[in-house]
């Protein structure tokens, strides 16, 4: 938070033009409407990393409005790449998935099988937040952060899509304390304020999202695609 202030204060001082800050679907909380959780919602966030963030959005709509700071965020789901392993989050599951697939050819998941989350593939990420601020000031309805809903989809739905490409993968399910963090977090999206604001849109649905994943990780585990 210190950072942000601190950044924040240098946009008020006009030293900086425009201010990025990423935040996350962790916002809601077990109070928020799980299906197609509207921008406008609920927000208890039970989590230290839910509260920091939504702290963040609320200080970057209180200096954009006070102090005219150009100051844009988004709110991600959980993001999906192959060029970086997962770290132990509760969405990290939808990378470690392909790469015990390509190791082993099986998968035990931390997240029980109808855990439906939304995701995002990397590249869809990036685009996203560069057409964002790269969007004309006036287009811009919202200065907290912008829901982004990328692709729902749960443990199951992954495992049948990467058996579609690898047919002897198993999958079992062994949920841990991340479990509990998933229940609070929405499982789709409404993002229709971006999309109207400033033309949010995808490349990767689930089975695009699939092929790419499975071909990045076999590469970079040096097998044959």
């Amino acid at each position: 938070m210190d950072s942000l202030f601190n950044i924040l204060n240098l946009a008020k001082e006009k030293i900086i033009k425009k201010i990025f800050w990423p935040s996350s679907i962790a916002v809601f909380g077990p109070s928020t409407q799980k299906i197609l959780t509207p921008q406008i919602a609920i927000t208890e966030p039970n989590t230290v990393y839910g509260i920091s963030k939504l702290a963040g959005e609320r200080w970057v709509e209180y200096f954009s409005n006070r102090y005219g700071v150009d100051v844009r965020s988004i709110r991600y789901p959980g993001l999906i790449s192959y060029k970086t392993e997962a770290g132990g989050g509760t969405t990290d599951y939808a990378v470690e998935i392909f790469y015990e697939a390509v190791r082993k050819g099986k998968y035990t998941s931390f997240l029980s099988k109808e855990s439906k989350l939304p995701m995002m593939f990397m590249e869809d990420a990036i685009k996203a937040t560069i057409d964002l601020m790269e969007a004309d000031k006036e287009s811009l309805s919202l200065h907290s952060s912008y829901n982004v809903a990328g692709i729902s989809f749960d443990p199951q739905e992954l495992a049948a899509e990467i058996k579609k490409h690898i047919p002897s993968f198993e999958i079992d399910y062994k949920p841990d304390f991340r479990q509990a963090i998933a229940n609070s977090w929405p499982a789709s999206i409404d993002d229709s304020v971006a999309k109207s604001d400033w033309g949010l849109n995808y490349k990767y649905d689930l089975s695009a999202l699939t092929k790419v994943m499975l071909e990045g990780v076999k590469e970079k585990l040096g097998k044959e695609v």
